[in-house]
């Protein structure tokens, strides 16, 4: 309860969480707003914003609605962010807590593996695994997690380490408790708010990578996504502008909303950044 107290009088992080909310709500409408397919003929192509009732964002070169695409692609944007974060945090914590909590050879060896993964940009290590494997969005998504899981194990490790010599975890050595059973009864537990604080950035990551990819035609054509739309405005940028603007603020909003509650939720679970305590003095 004081935790939501603290975020609540965070007005940064009431403003993502409405923005967050608002994003939620087109891609929970869009099934309903515009119930066929978004990437259907909707009308002459490159019609501006507003000049068709019909088509009231525009359509884009090929004629499909801009706003059936922005729609849709809320729910494909999200879902990508959600699944590959998902699958970022859970190897990042099962790599970090087994580091930090063993040390020595397996920490020194898990942390080699995890300094490779970071030699190369997280998008050029993207772009090789979507050349060798393909570029459905199933694999996309799955790729996307798969680079993006090194900051977390590192976080994850720090945790650890600065947890697993805790008189709790001695007295749970004490009881004949299993290393098993320690890291993930009693320690994880305890590691876990700032990994689920940062799983915000990640998410942030992993939208803006996807559609990263889609700009470079490298992602599923098959879906209406964002970063689609951008593409598919590069080569008309100069005169229709609008068709590549759209889906380009789309993305800023989700990402401006995902990083402020983030924000808000680190300000109001860490510690160390809550007020002191009030000094009670004798009546």
């Amino acid at each position: 309860m004081a935790a939501l107290t603290r975020y609540l009088r965070n007005p940064a992080a009431v403003l993502g969480a409405v923005l967050l909310l608002l994003v939620l709500a087109v891609a929970l409408a869009a099934p309903v707003l515009f119930p066929k397919d978004p990437l259907g003929l909707a009308g002459r192509p490159l019609q501006w914003p507003f000049a068709n009732p019909k088509v009231w964002l525009g359509t884009d070169a090929s004629g499909r609605d801009i706003a059936a695409q922005v729609f849709h692609g809320a729910r494909v944007s999200l879902l990508i962010g959600l699944v590959a974060t998902v699958i970022a945090i859970a190897i990042g914590i099962a790599v970090g807590a087994v580091a930090g909590f063993y040390g020595g050879i397996v920490d020194d060896a898990l942390m080699r593996v995890t300094e490779a993964f970071q030699t190369l940009p997280n998008f050029l290590l993207l772009l090789v695994l979507v050349a060798v494997f393909g570029s459905d969005i199933t694999t996309v998504t799955v790729a996307i997690g798969l680079v993006s899981w090194p900051a977390p194990a590192r976080l994850t490790r720090a945790e650890f380490l600065s947890l697993r010599n805790r008189e709790f975890v001695q007295a749970c050595r004490v009881l004949g408790m299993g290393d098993a059973r320690i890291i993930a009864r009693e320690i994880l537990p305890n590691a876990l708010p700032p990994v689920i604080v940062y799983a915000s950035v990640v998410m942030a990551v992993a939208i803006l990578l996807e559609s990263a990819l889609a700009f470079l035609n490298l992602s599923d054509p098959n879906v209406a996504s964002w970063g689609n739309l951008i593409g598919a405005g590069r080569g008309v940028l100069r005169t229709q502008w609008y068709v590549s603007a759209i889906p380009g603020l789309a993305i800023l909003v989700t990402v401006l909303a995902v990083s402020l509650v983030g924000q808000g939720l680190n300000d109001a679970f860490n510690p160390r950044l809550r007020g002191p305590a009030p000094v009670k003095t004798a009546s």
